[in-house]
């Protein structure tokens, strides 16, 4: 793992500001990055932040969450079960496009004489502004101000507020106004950064070939337009709609064009010094699997006629009060740490902006900031994002669980095309299908069953929904219970343990294992939960209990199965070396030699076949570790600390997934400093672009996992069967973090410095917690300071390679020091 600085941003570019990400000099070489920095979505829809006028970006992308097009996935050798049919979301129309002509020079800041630019996302107000001086070739000063929203309280709403001013000189101006479809659904601006060119990269999304959007409605009605189309194979529809009010105290005129492809307002101004020219473009976009596009243009109608009933004050006074009850339940504050505060509020900031108007939708890798990924949903949701969901955003983390359960019949047909009896959802997907070419690192990750159990049951211990679970939910624990039970086996030699073979774990440097350690702890928690559930439903609601046994056609047997199945789940545990091997052969390879591999071959799957990973003891991402972090009270400290420090030495951190639960069980196991440094790998991953691909759109994982190494990591809190306990372990360069959870309608407020904790209900009724071991109750209006007793051992160094081999035992049945380690060529 490469650690970055203490503060990788530049600064002379990006000023520290504790509420806002401040740019103050445009930078074409990173104009990818900064696009997907500055983006401003609300989980529906996402406008990149790339400038008004459209021009010379890297991706000037607008996405809409879940719309997507699908395309025959081509295998070079067919087998029975494989993804047929991929899906990749769409660059939707572009209604952002504000052209800029003074005296017919077209604005383009790539190649205008700027003399000042600062741009600025705010976190409190929800919106992205930006200002730029610009001297034209003839020596004239233009003044641009803009401000963008896409607004959380209307999910299919956007607002542009664009203003020109001359400083010092008549001129015209002419202000185009535009819808652009690129036809082929992919940016006619895009480029790659330097040094990209085309190389392989799975991380990307796929390029279209043909027409993707196929024109179904075109319409013009004064300063409102109106564009629909569908897509060509998945049959989605969508249309665009914008209005446009313009101010100014100059003379003007105005003109109209509307085509298939590109609908434009003209404003034609005679610009004098001092009276600005100001256009407030109101935006709309509605789509559906199903609704044709002139019914989805009668929509975006009524979302425009509403918008402008309000001012766009008003519209801005929504969009705060929004942020304010949004960071009342969700702010983290780092005390004394200016620039991690920034950094944590922008990862916060984008949970928002990735999550709050899903709506019953999914919430992808990159949210709706970017292509990247193919805007596909993954197992990083109930992992990494659901967990900040659950405990200060409830009501999201019900609908993203809605989403899974929606998908329910979808996982059933796929476990069957698998041999398998329940339900087995897919690894990559948008639209419930599995669409993923590469079964061994995809289809072959089972654990998302676990995973998404996992949160579920995580959900309702931490709301106390168990109306949600009995209406429905349930459904999902049986049906990812009957697929653990079928997929395992009993061994018929003697052992007595229920294996499970032929799986991948959440790392994907090794794939199709037996007795992944991940999957089967997390099978086992699924296996119980289900039992726990529909006996706990048979005792509150007996006819509740008969529907859903009638519905799944349950079976008191399958329960006894599944109790025994989970008792006997096998464990791998070595005892020489007094670890848990990530599966069954793990340990029986060699070691891969990370400390030699030079930058240049990093990540791995970038440069090195699949075979050849596959043959060594490397990591992509915490796997075991995972394990010790979701499942932590299955496991005791000291082998937590001897799991941690072997995996450590072997774990790349090539996935954005790795860095977060790394720092929580190095917080935990007594590494306090590598504790820290992986939490700045996590916490600046996008905005110093640590992985090379933020311009493919935020790592959205990565945000909750900072989130989650706040708060389970530094702040010490665990949520095992549902009862909260906190062992902080602060950094000791850190005097104060302050965060609140929401348990069971009780926002409860924690203050987390080196010698004592404060618990404040802020919200709510009395609750009561565990702070190092003793039992303590708050109640609102009685803040509560408990002393802590340390803050757990601190061990300093991190483990390497060459730690693990000697401590290896040449015995013959572990790895040893004399196995050569692989030459990596640089």
């Amino acid at each position: 793992m490469i650690f970055p600085t203490a503060d990788p941003v530049d600064r002379n570019h990006f000023p520290v500001d504790e509420w806002a990400l401040v740019e103050t000099d445009f930078d074409a070489a990173q104009a990818g990055r900064n696009e997907t920095l500055f983006t401003v979505g609300n989980g529906y829809l996402g406008l990149r932040g790339n400038l008004d006028e459209g021009r010379d970006g890297y991706d000037a992308g607008t996405f809409i969450n879940g719309f997507h097009e699908t395309w025959p996935i081509q295998h070079a050798e067919e087998a029975f079960g494989f993804a047929r049919v991929g899906q990749t979301i769409v660059n939707v129309p572009d209604a952002k496009i504000i052209r800029l002509y003074v005296d017919d020079e077209p604005f383009m800041v790539t190649r205008a004489d700027i003399l000042r630019h600062t741009r600025r996302l705010d976190f409190a107000d929800g919106t992205l502004t930006r200002e730029i001086e610009w001297r034209t070739p003839s020596g004239k000063h233009v003044l641009i101000r803009s401000r963008r929203m896409v607004s959380f309280t209307d999910r299919h709403l956007a607002l542009i507020d664009y203003e020109v001013e001359m400083l010092d000189a008549d001129a015209s101006v002419l202000i185009s106004s535009q819808i652009l479809n690129r036809q082929d659904g992919m940016d006619e601006y895009h480029v790659s950064p330097a040094g990209d060119g085309s190389a392989f990269d799975p991380r990307k999304a796929e390029s279209f070939r043909d027409r993707v959007l196929q024109p179904r409605l075109k319409r013009a009605d004064g300063p409102r337009y109106l564009l629909g189309y569908s897509t060509t194979n998945s049959r989605m529809t969508i249309a665009c709609g914008i209005e446009h009010e313009f101010r100014t105290d100059n003379e003007w005129d105005q003109s109209s064009h509307i085509e298939d492809d590109l609908a434009k307002h003209v404003y034609r101004v005679k610009a004098k010094p001092g009276r600005p020219v100001r256009l407030l473009k109101t935006v709309s976009y509605h789509t559906s699997r199903s609704v044709p596009a002139r019914e989805l243009a009668d929509r975006c109608c009524r979302t425009l006629d509403r918008a402008r009933e309000m001012t766009l004050e008003e519209h801005l006074g929504q969009q705060k009060d929004w942020l304010a009850d949004f960071w009342a339940r969700s702010d983290v504050a780092v005390e004394g740490q200016p620039a991690v505060q920034q950094a944590v509020r922008w990862n916060l900031f984008q949970l928002a902006q990735s999550t709050a108007r899903t709506d019953g939708g999914g919430i992808a890798a990159k949210g709706v900031s970017g292509s990247g990924y193919g805007g596909h949903y993954f197992w990083d949701t109930e992992v990494y994002v659901l967990p900040f969901l659950s405990y200060t955003a409830p009501v999201v983390a019900r609908n993203a669980l809605r989403f899974r359960q929606a998908m329910l019949d979808a996982a059933r047909s796929r476990a069957a095309e698998l041999n398998q009896r329940g339900a087995l959802f897919p690894w990559r997907t948008i639209n419930g299908q599995e669409s993923s070419a590469y079964y061994a690192a995809s289809t072959a990750q089972y654990h998302i069953d676990a995973d998404i159990s996992y949160a579920l049951m995580q959900y309702v211990a931490a709301t106390g929904d168990d109306d949600f679970l009995y209406r429905g939910a349930v459904d999902i624990l049986v049906e990812t219970a009957r697929m653990w039970a079928d997929l395992g086996f009993w061994r018929s030699n003697g052992d007595d343990n229920f294996h499970i073979h032929g799986v991948t774990g959440p790392d994907e440097y090794t794939t199709v294992v037996n007795d992944n350690l991940y999957t089967n702890v997390m099978a086992r928690a699924n296996l119980r939960s289900a039992v726990h559930a529909v006996d706990s439903l048979r005792a509150v609601d007996p006819a509740a209990h008969a529907r859903m046994a009638a519905r799944l056609r349950l079976e008191d047997d399958e329960l006894v199965e599944w109790t025994l199945a989970a008792e006997k789940m096998f464990i791998p545990f070595d005892e020489r070396a007094g670890i848990h091997p990530q599966d069954a052969a793990f340990l029986d390879k060699e070691l891969w030699d990370l400390e030699n591999t030079p930058p240049a071959k990093r990540p791995l799957l970038l440069h090195f076949h699949p075979l050849v990973i596959y043959r060594f003891q490397v990591l992509k991402q915490a796997d075991v570790v995972l394990a010790l972090l979701l499942q932590g009270h299955e496991f005791t400290m000291e082998q937590k600390r001897s799991d941690f420090e072997y995996y450590e030495a072997l774990t790349t951190g090539d996935s954005t997934l790795s860095a977060v639960v790394q720092s929580i069980i190095a917080a935990e196991v007594g590494y306090h400093d590598l504790a820290l440094r992986y939490f700045l790998s996590s916490l600046f991953v996008d905005l110093a672009d640590l992985h090379r691909n933020t311009s493919d759109g935020i790592h959205v994982a990565s945000t909750g996992g900072v989130w989650s190494a706040l708060v389970y990591g530094f702040g010490g809190m665990r949520d095992h069967g549902g009862q909260i306990t906190f062992h902080p372990r602060l950094p000791e360069t850190w005097t104060a973090v302050t965060f609140r959870v929401t348990l069971r309608g009780t926002r409860l407020r924690v203050e987390v410095r080196q010698d004592a904790m404060t618990l404040t209900v802020e919200t709510g009724g009395p609750t009561t917690v565990s702070v190092q071991g003793r039992p303590v109750e708050v109640a609102p209006g009685t803040p509560v300071t408990v002393p802590l007793d340390g803050q757990g051992p601190r061990l300093t160094g991190t483990p390497t390679t060459s730690d693990i081999e000697g401590s290896r035992r040449a015995d013959g049945s572990l790895v040893t020091a004399s196995i050569p380690r692989i030459t990596v060529n640089p």
